[in-house]
């Protein structure tokens, strides 16, 4: 078992099922030779050869509707769309087309694509390349959307996806590639699709997150157990869909919650998770459930990115008003 970083455990589980499936091909801007803006794919072109690995064109339309195409012909493309904020100019393949493709097709075809793509603030891109945009694909019916918090999910997580029948967004957060190492199978092992994580047990409070959030939660979590708070963290890992029932039974036990995204709070999964939580669990509440998330405008530009990205101790001062309510 190897120490990786989640960009090195990306890698693997792309290396996994190349040599696991012959109709795996992997492309995107500059992902051949150069192994991708992040080298998520480095070496895998020398390794499996030009026709299974390669460039395309500066065109996300292109990219991801030839996608749609190539899994309609027996392939299990995996797509990189180099920052998720170019998702615009695909909207309508992916939305338009490969979500509804089982659908449309009355179940006799499939769009088994997995389409790779980093996001995330705190890393100071310039515009455009951290938004967090999974609010766009949760709210299409047909899609899945994945969002690792770690090395081990990372690599389970994408092998989970590439081998799914359904489409999968998978998002990176780019603050998360190089930021820490843990160790990770050398073997093949998957991690299910639309299964949360208890990353820590507690029982005054439920902290629901993903993505880089998971960390900030779990330091807000330290901090608060300072204070005699003992709060449960909670790692969605996929965020279409969501494991509510691990949510739920969370909430049954701590009758308070605190739900976190770096998204803006008009924009993410959040809301849903919250008036899911109402429908579903409101009797063991005792507090009205409280948001951290960003505000509700554009993404600030670098100078202002740390003011405006939600932190640990916004969720320890949410935590702070449910206790205390």
């Amino acid at each position: 078992m190897a120490q990786m970083t989640m960009i090195q455990a990306i890698t693997e589980a792309l290396r996994t099922e190349l040599k696991n499936d012959e109709n795996v091909l992997v492309f995107g801007e500059d992902v051949g030779q150069n192994g991708g803006v992040f080298r998520a794919t480095e070496g895998l072109q020398q390794e499996f050869g030009e026709d299974r690995v390669f460039d395309t064109p500066l065109a996300e339309s292109g990219i991801i509707g030839m996608s749609t195409g190539l899994s309609t012909q027996g392939f299990r493309p995996v797509p990189e769309i180099q920052f998720f904020g170019f998702v615009y100019e695909a909207m309508d393949a992916i939305n338009g087309q490969m979500a509804r493709l089982r659908y449309r097709s009355g179940n006799t075809e499939n769009a088994p694509v997995t389409i790779r793509s980093p996001f995330g603030g705190g890393v100071h891109t310039p515009e455009l390349h951290a938004d967090s945009l999974e609010g766009l694909i949760t709210q299409q019916p047909g899609m899945k959307v994945v969002i690792p918090s770690n090395p081990y999910d990372a690599k389970g997580l994408l092998i989970s996806s590439i081998r799914d029948n359904d489409p999968v967004v998978y998002l990176e957060h780019m603050k998360l590639y190089r930021s820490f190492r843990e160790e990770v199978p050398d073997e093949d092992y998957t991690v299910d699709l639309g299964k949360a994580n208890v990353k820590r047990e507690g029982t005054d409070v439920t902290i629901v997150a993903y993505g880089a959030m998971v960390h900030a939660a779990l330091k807000a979590a330290d901090e608060l157990e300072q204070d005699g708070v003992q709060a449960e963290v909670i790692d969605l890992r996929t965020v279409m869909p969501i494991d509510f029932d691990t949510i739920v039974e969370s909430v049954q036990k701590t009758n308070r919650v605190v739900m976190v995204q770096e998204a803006q709070r008009q924009a993410g999964i959040a809301s849903y998770v919250v008036s899911q939580i109402q429908e579903r669990a409101i009797l063991h509440l005792e507090a009205p459930i409280k948001t951290v998330a960003a505000p509700d405008t554009v993404y600030a530009f670098t100078q202002a990115e740390e003011v405006w990205l939600p932190n640990y101790k916004d969720i320890t001062e949410k935590v702070n008003e449910v206790i205390h309510f």
